[in-house]
């Protein structure tokens, strides 16, 4: 058994951008495409999600110390440190449990495909890191192997429902047919769709259009996607204190990002399109037109010039509600370039609509610290058992992605009651 861990360990260590071309091949030849045919689209996939990772750690660089400058210019103390998604990872893979969660989980979604509960066939394998963090989570607190592995049973299966639920938004407004997501840090924030919709109701708000179109129309040169990232990357760099020459740059990595997120999609699909096509004359010969979804990183959604625009204006926001917000204990630092992850599924059912967008994400954002700040003891413990430093300065750790989970803190909160 340890050393099956040992492998799984060392092979999700390849990260995404090797597991999910694998997966593609394999589905590929299942499928049965062309050895050749199935190669290109694994290898055009894994080369657009290189090209995504890449544009993420440019966002990623920049936000992290830019949020820092903030909290140190406004002179406030935080003690629980958001040590980012890597992190994170590193600590649920280091979990006892982690050996058991991606067998458990590929026969938990075939099952469900089988008895059609399910329409997404999930092959981002790597994201099962969520539910291996959450089958640790629950581990620790109650000291159950078993407990942890139901725990993480359950959130796959609302993952993969409310994937299913999703869908549509996926395929009408990112324009993704037979594409679904069901990675853990989005999924968490669904619900808030229903927010979104009740807001779109308001008399006032049920008018105004802010979507890019609507703004480029509106404002010119002013309203191109480059140029809102950079104007919102030089107001984050300024808001930090930076130097003109830093505010210059910020400006342009942010231009940058706004312009080769959606490029690296388009690349993206260009290696989905096949497998989808294959999978869909594959799957009518023996079940007639059953519709199947294949189930992505929740990175091919951030090519949308409103999720990233939404997610730099939240930046900041991040920060003024970490430091005002009484009882939050988290400094936002290493999830802040999740924060397009988090609110993808709520832009999308505002049709990209940036003013409702923002209104539900700085909800979404506060509950998130709160519950970060809640299930830090826990999180340093874990991370204490993973053998993870300590960033200097902070008593504790927690992160938004995980910490902050909404639906991974509910079911935390349950299993809770175990211990």
């Amino acid at each position: 058994m340890q050393a099956f861990a040992d492998f799984m360990k060392g092979f999700l260590g390849l990260g995404a951008t090797v597991i999910l071309p694998v997966a593609i091949f394999i589905l590929g030849l299942f499928f049965g495409q062309r050895p050749g045919k199935a190669f290109r689209s694994g290898l055009t996939i894994g080369v657009a999600f290189i090209g995504i990772f890449l544009v993420i750690d440019l966002l990623t660089s920049n936000l992290g110390p830019a949020a820092q400058g903030m909290v140190d210019r406004l002179g406030v103390h935080l003690n629980v440190i958001d040590v980012g998604w890597p992190a994170t990872s590193s600590i649920a893979w280091a979990s006892v449990v982690a050996a058991f969660i991606i067998p458990i989980g590929l026969v938990v979604n075939v099952v469900m495909l089988l008895t059609k509960t399910t329409k997404t066939m999930n092959v981002d394998i790597w994201n099962y890191w969520h539910y291996t963090f959450m089958a640790a989570l629950v581990y620790t607190v109650s000291d159950s192997i078993v407990l942890g592995l139901i725990a993480a049973v359950i959130f796959q299966i609302v993952c993969l429902k409310i994937a299913d639920w999703t869908q549509p938004i996926v395929n009408d407004f990112y324009e993704m047919p037979g594409v679904s997501v069901a990675t853990g840090s989005t999924i968490s924030y669904a619900p808030f769709i229903f927010l979104v919709r009740g807001i779109q109701k308001i008399p006032g708000l049920n008018k105004l259009n802010t979507d890019p179109d609507a703004i480029q129309k509106r404002f010119g040169i002013f309203g191109d996607s480059m140029v809102i990232g950079l104007i919102l990357g030089a107001a984050i760099g300024a808001l930090a204190g930076y130097n003109i020459g830093k505010i210059i740059k910020i400006g342009m990595d942010m231009a940058a990002v706004m312009i080769l997120m959606p490029r690296m999609v388009k690349i993206l699909m260009e290696g989905l399109i096949p497998l989808s096509e294959s999978a869909r004359s594959w799957l009518s010969k023996r079940f007639g037109d059953r519709e199947i979804y294949i189930g992505l990183d929740a990175a091919v959604l951030l090519g949308h010039p409103s999720v990233i625009a939404t997610a730099l204006i939240l930046t900041p926001i991040t920060v003024l509600l970490a430091v005002i917000l009484p009882g939050n204990a988290v400094l936002p630092f290493g999830d802040l370039a999740t924060i397009p992850f988090v609110i993808a599924f709520v832009v999308g059912a505002a049709r990209g609509n940036i003013v409702p967008s923002l209104i539900v994400g700085t909800v979404m954002i506060a509950l998130s610290l709160y519950m970060a700040t809640d299930i830090a003891p826990v999180f340093t413990e874990m991370a204490k058992v993973a053998k993870i430093n300590l960033p200097e300065g902070s008593a504790m750790v927690s992160s938004i992605d995980q910490g902050g989970n909404l639906i991974n803190w509910i079911i935390w909160k349950i299993f809770s009651v175990f211990k």
